[in-house]
């Protein structure tokens, strides 16, 4: 094999790779927003048919306005992991996605994840929730527009309740301490701080305001045990097992991909004419397609909240 082959053969390994580099981008802004679309549909119909096991599904409207102390709700059972825990809403920002029981990669990919080991939404305690801010539909990427005020309402199997925004900051991704336990019902939304980058996190506090309980129809859940852990211990068990899934699958996806793209270049100069355009078409069509699934288990591999 000559010096020239070699040289060809590096060039069109880095043409490649170069590509790929650049099709990873819009995949990450907007391709990942597909897996979401798809887990949020199926989401809400899970969160449906678990209303109607608990009550009627009487639409429930936030209280225009509240003097009263709020209810707090009694605490029951946490969705299994990946389960829909309900629906976030905060008009200020035109949000409204399913929270999902989790805040692993995998789970994060559905939509915003609730830490496991903290309250859930209308229970006493901190609630804890965290969200992507550019991938994945980012649910949370105009999170820094909140300010004092702002009401974020979450439909759960109990009721709706209503939060008002205290507080916005930026904190050490390190900083467990915002989701510890609080004396008060309090809500703690979590992202990626700026965006595009995962060197902070951005924190919006609030407190409980107002609340409209659901009827009960249904025997209610035994109580959650989890604890009180701040949820970035009580998935580290998991995470690790589902990141090094992904690795291998990362490994598996891009040797198919170089594989196919290596297959169509040697055909490719061995036929002319028709058949040499409708092998690069038709290989192209499918190495686009292995290069979708590839991306999707290298996005993952990614920080959280990214």
């Amino acid at each position: 094999m000559s010096f020239s082959t070699i040289r060809v053969g590096v060039g069109r390994v880095i043409l490649v790779a170069g590509i790929l580099v650049v099709l990873f981008i819009p995949y990450l802004l907007w391709g990942t927003g597909l897996i979401t679309a798809r887990a949020q549909q199926s989401l809400r119909q899970q969160f449906v048919v678990t209303q109607r096991l608990h009550h009627e599904t009487t639409p429930l409207h936030p209280p225009a306005a509240s003097t009263t102390q709020p209810t707090v709700a009694p605490p029951i059972a946490a969705p299994a992991p990946g389960g829909a825990v309900g629906i976030l809403s905060i008009p200020k920002i035109s949000l409204s996605m399913v929270i999902v029981e989790g805040t692993d990669a995998e789970q994060l990919r559905s939509g915003p994840g609730h830490y496991p080991g903290t309250p859930l939404p209308g229970e006493a305690g901190n609630v804890a929730i965290a969200g992507h801010r550019t991938t994945y539909l980012h649910p949370f990427y105009n999170l820094n527009e909140l300010v004092p005020g702002d009401s974020i309402n979450i439909l759960t199997v109990q009721g709706l309740f209503v939060y008002h925004v205290v507080s916005s900051q930026a904190v050490d991704p390190t900083d467990v301490a915002v989701v510890a336990p609080t004396p008060t019902p309090m809500l703690t939304l979590t992202t990626c701080n700026p965006r595009y980058s995962a060197s902070q996190r951005l924190v919006v506090k609030a407190t409980l305001a107002a609340d409209v309980l659901a009827g009960t129809t249904a025997s209610t859940p035994p109580a959650h045990t989890s604890g009180s852990s701040s949820g970035s211990e009580a998935t580290s068990t998991t995470t690790g097992s589902v990141v090094q899934g992904h690795w291998w699958q990362a490994i598996v996806w891009g040797i198919l991909v170089a594989a196919l793209i290596t297959g169509i270049w040697v055909l490719g100069l061995r036929l002319r004419g028709r058949k040499r355009i409708g092998v690069v078409v038709v290989g192209l069509v499918a190495w686009l397609a292995l290069v979708y699934l590839f991306f999707g288990a290298l996005a993952p591999l990614l920080p959280a909240s990214f």
